[in-house]
């Protein structure tokens, strides 16, 4: 079962079985369930401290505009409890633009959540963390003016610049001039203008921008394609092993699960298994 379903299946069952928070194990806003210091890393990028780079804005992964601000989301309260298992009582986050995080021009991180789908091509840059959500390639457009299976391949579609959403675009779908942004946040904003018809990116992440719009866009559509989202290390850091074995930890003990049932299905407001799928 992918883990996505995992996740989905189990969000009924954990949000339920939720006990009581205590603050002495609390990073932001986030609960941490595991042992302090159980898979512990000695020697983080920079001493005393576990640093997770990302790009904003990721509504529901990360939940606000700026670092400063930032308490919760999926992966925010994920890094929280990989510090906390390595041995840390808080973490430092780190925020880049989109071309600097998958373009490898940043350094001195232990592991960079942006919601990264593995791809072969990739893994000659990073190392890449054991994948802990499995991703679609989701359709969305305004909802005064859907498109569909077959008006979407002739619609003006925005993608974000070196994503895989934007491979598929051009290369499996066949679209020759599509719009190009350099950050989801200028895509979607294009979106919302009428400047495109759709945007085409990972399911997961038009989900939280259909949410974060209010009504006025919707997933009408998804394409499977197989993506699993991975954390990016730095090559051969001799620390990528033992943070792959805390994420797979996280995944055994159901961790995972409860941070999609509470921040993804949850916030969602709909199985992404509902949403059809379009043939490429």
């Amino acid at each position: 079962m992918s883990i996505t379903k995992r996740v989905l299946l189990a969000a009924v069952a954990v949000l339920t079985l939720a006990g009581p928070v205590s603050a002495a194990n609390m990073i932001g806003n986030c609960e941490m369930t595991g042992q302090k210091g159980s898979i512990p890393i000695a020697n983080p990028a920079t001493s005393g401290q576990f640093t997770v780079l990302t790009s904003l804005p990721a509504p529901i992964w990360w939940n606000g505009d700026a670092v400063e601000v930032i308490k919760d989301g999926m992966e925010y309260c994920m890094a929280a409890e990989i510090a906390w298992r390595a041995g840390y009582d808080a973490m430092v986050v780190r925020a880049t633009s989109w071309e600097a995080f998958i373009g490898n021009q940043e350094s001195g991180y232990d592991v960079g959540f942006a919601q990264t789908s593995i791809t072969e091509e990739r893994k000659k840059v990073f190392d890449f963390t054991t994948p802990y959500f499995s991703s679609d390639m989701g359709v969305i457009t305004r909802s005064d003016a859907p498109v569909d299976e077959a008006s979407v391949k002739t619609a003006k579609i925005g993608i974000q610049q070196g994503t895989t959403g934007a491979t598929f675009v051009t290369e499996v779908l066949g679209i020759k001039e599509p719009q190009i942004y350099a950050e989801q946040g200028e895509m979607f904003a294009a979106l919302r203008a009428g400047q495109v018809d759709a945007a085409i990116t990972d399911t997961s992440i038009t989900l939280a921008e259909e949410k974060a719009a209010g009504g006025k866009s919707i997933v009408v559509g998804q394409y499977r394609t197989g993506e699993s989202y991975g954390g990016i290390m730095l090559k051969d850091n001799p620390n990528n092993e033992t943070i792959s074995k805390i994420i797979q930890a996280m995944i055994d003990d159901g961790t995972i699960a409860k941070l999609g049932a509470k921040y993804l299905a949850a916030e969602w407001g709909k199985d992404p298994a509902t949403i059809p799928y379009f043939k490429p």
